[in-house]
């Protein structure tokens, strides 16, 4: 394991075996491995699949989180790859939802955060809007909003 003991990296020693035993279906969660075979807590790899029945159904979203030494008290930072199309995404990837911000509460765990950014991409706050190119197609021409969204879901098909 990386170095470094503390609440942070115990929390999420504890979270990596909950996931293990049980996670949803479509989602991965995993520790990064750095490059002498060692597991970082602090920084997890994760896909995010689209919903079915969506316009995101059939594209795996590649997702960092990054934990501080602080967790569980402060939320992650979440990360799709930069230039991400999403209304509550910023150009640099960091997605702007409640539960990650005002909203966070240290129960709050890895898989609730990685629902709730699923249940976002479909269900984008206008209301806070991270990219303006982005809220102005959603509000002002959704079939071209649907349109990229089908694209970009097209970008990230399932490696296996």
């Amino acid at each position: 394991m990386a170095s470094g003991g503390g609440v942070a990296r115990g929390h999420l020693a504890e979270e990596r075996k909950s996931w293990r035993r049980s996670h949803p279906h479509g989602f991965v969660a995993k520790p990064e491995t750095l490059p002498d075979g060692s597991v970082n807590l602090m920084v997890w790899n994760c896909i995010v699949p689209g919903k079915e029945g969506t316009d995101w159904e059939g594209g795996y979203f590649p997702l960092v989180l990054n934990f501080d030494e602080n967790y569980p008290t402060s939320a992650p930072v979440c990360k799709f790859p930069a230039g991400f199309f999403h209304v509550n995404v910023y150009n640099t990837g960091a997605v702007c939802l409640s539960i990650l911000g005002n909203g966070w509460k240290p129960s709050i765990t890895v898989r609730q955060i990685l629902i709730g950014i699923q249940d976002l991409l479909d269900n984008p706050n206008p209301a806070s809007p991270a990219q303006n190119s982005c809220y102005e197609l959603l509000v002002k021409n959704l079939p071209e909003y649907k349109n990229r969204v089908r694209q970009q879901a097209k970008r990230y098909p399932l490696h296996v």
